[in-house]
């Protein structure tokens, strides 16, 4: 099976869509159930608005090697801090950071989307149909919608981690934004 340029744009928008869904449902839980991001769980978002820059240059340039390494490296970054996290609270009888969405934390959650997306991006490599006339067009409306979605939810997540910050060192164990104290 050979996979052209025009479908590997929309697997990257695809990929985008996910990636903004994370950020997303994250970014709710934060607000429905009161619950601020730690340090940690702030880097994670930082890796997976990173891990979106390759699938962004894919949707902007056509398909290249360079996005997908970009992508394995985002990712091998956000699992690393994942599995920090993970490490952290592995303990019996340690009930975790935050609150469990399906029996997982969001960290654990997090670590098995990193580790999806290098197995994604691995998967992708190995079509090269896609580089052969991997020439730059106008993305359509489900890739430009992807990338702004993205950059939306980033700039969201940047103003949150802000406002709970301010101008300092991020708390430990977050119960209150700093910028609105």
């Amino acid at each position: 099976m050979d996979m052209g340029p025009t479908l590997a744009v929309r697997l990257n928008a695809v990929a985008l869509y996910a990636i903004a869904a994370l950020l997303l449902v994250a970014f709710y839980w934060q607000f429905a159930y009161d619950e601020l991001p730690c340090p940690l769980c702030l880097l994670q978002r930082v890796a997976f608005a990173a891990l979106a820059v390759g699938p962004v240059l894919t949707v902007r340039y056509g398909p290249k090697p360079l996005h997908y390494g970009l992508v394995i490296v985002a990712a091998l970054l956000g699992a690393s801090v994942a599995g920090r996290q993970v490490l952290l609270h592995v303990m019996p009888g340690d009930e975790g950071f935050g609150s469990a969405l399906l029996g997982y934390h969001f960290y654990t959650w997090a670590f098995i989307a990193f580790a999806a997306a290098i197995f994604a991006a691995g998967v992708m490599l190995m079509f090269n149909g896609q580089f052969a006339h991997a020439d730059a067009s106008a993305p359509g409306r489900f890739e430009a919608g992807a990338v702004w979605l993205v950059v939306a939810l980033t700039l969201l997540n940047a103003f949150s981690a802000f406002a709970e910050c301010g101008f300092s060192a991020c708390p430990g164990n977050p119960v209150h934004y700093e910028l609105f104290r």
